[in-house]
């Protein structure tokens, strides 16, 4: 297996990004090469005065960069040697088998969508967080970026991609699916919400249990996976995110509150898309590229992609 990595993606690339995929090399299993994407001189620089083995990586160049604050399609268009590109590049010609950027998070879902595209029979693809939860367990939380406008056939096949999400990659046997809403009774909700409930009530391709609440998601066992539009997923992100940084900043942060960092997850798969691809943080430090790399590994270990073809 050959996992590709943005060397020049997020704030602090390429020293936390070479640290982080040096970290993840030695946990991964023999066999699996990291293709480093980025300027040679840089990489292999970093590689020899570190003292690794070469031959447990392959460097492949991209000397331009997509800044942050770069049109992601503009420049994905204008910028075809820079690390994404050259990455998703290698990507869709399988010379790689999947691809991690904490690089420009528009860039990263432009190159997804005009290279390596949805899974046929997939409406929108979407981006699924880990919420964790005070009994020790995670949930799924879907869609949280890609789409903030969603019509009720998209939130249904959300329900599955994450569903299956939960399942293979974290163990999950027959996931409970709840859909976000303002209260647990089936007439609750906006027009989306309405209506997606009665699109899944009856459904068969996933274990539907109702309508779940916001304070659902980190106290209760009602739900292995929640479904909501890109808007409101996203919200609940970033205040998490916030949530976070705050206790920390004034040292309330306990056991449970540090399972909020995104450094121990690293980064957020794209589900319904024909290849791995997963987005990091643009704050990325080098522990959090370490395990962004690994869960690219992990999903594309599991074989999620091709189980979601098959479905599909």
């Amino acid at each position: 297996m050959k996992i590709g990595v943005d060397i020049m993606g997020g704030d602090f690339a390429p020293e936390f990004t070479l640290q982080g995929a040096v970290m993840a090399r030695k946990q991964l299993p023999e066999g699996i090469k990291l293709v480093l994407v980025g300027p040679c001189e840089k990489i292999n620089s970093f590689l020899l005065e570190n003292g690794e083995n070469i031959t447990n990586y392959e460097v492949v160049d991209a000397p331009d960069v997509i800044e942050m604050g770069d049109h992601p399609s503009k420049a994905f268009a204008q910028k075809p040697k820079s690390s994404i590109a050259v990455g998703f590049d290698l990507l869709n010609k399988g010379l790689i088998d999947g691809f991690a950027s904490a690089g420009n998070t528009g860039a990263v879902l432009v190159g997804t969508m005009y290279t390596i595209k949805s899974i046929l029979g997939v409406i929108r693809p979407c981006i699924a967080a880990t919420v964790p939860r005070k009994d020790g367990s995670n949930l799924i939380l879907a869609d949280v970026g890609i789409n903030p406008d969603c019509k009720p056939d998209v939130l249904y096949q959300y329900a599955i991609l994450a569903s299956k999400y939960a399942e293979h990659l974290y163990g999950v046997k027959n996931p409970r699916v709840g859909l976000l809403n303002v209260g647990s009774e089936p007439e609750k909700g906006n027009l989306l919400a309405k209506a997606t409930f009665d699109l899944m009530k009856e459904t068969s391709h996933f274990n539907f249990i109702g309508n779940i609440e916001g304070n659902d998601l980190l106290n209760s066992d009602k739900a292995d996976v929640a479904i909501c539009d890109g808007f409101v997923g996203n919200i609940l992100l970033k205040q998490a995110e916030g949530f976070y940084q705050m206790l920390k900043e004034s040292n309330l942060a306990t056991d449970y509150i540090e399972r909020f960092n995104f450094e121990n997850y690293g980064g957020l798969p794209i589900l319904g898309v024909n290849k791995t691809v997963i987005i990091g943080h643009g704050a990325s430090t080098s522990k959090a590229v370490m395990n962004m790399i690994l869960l690219t590994y992990n999903v594309e270990n599991s074989k999620l992609i091709y189980k979601l073809k098959e479905i599909f």
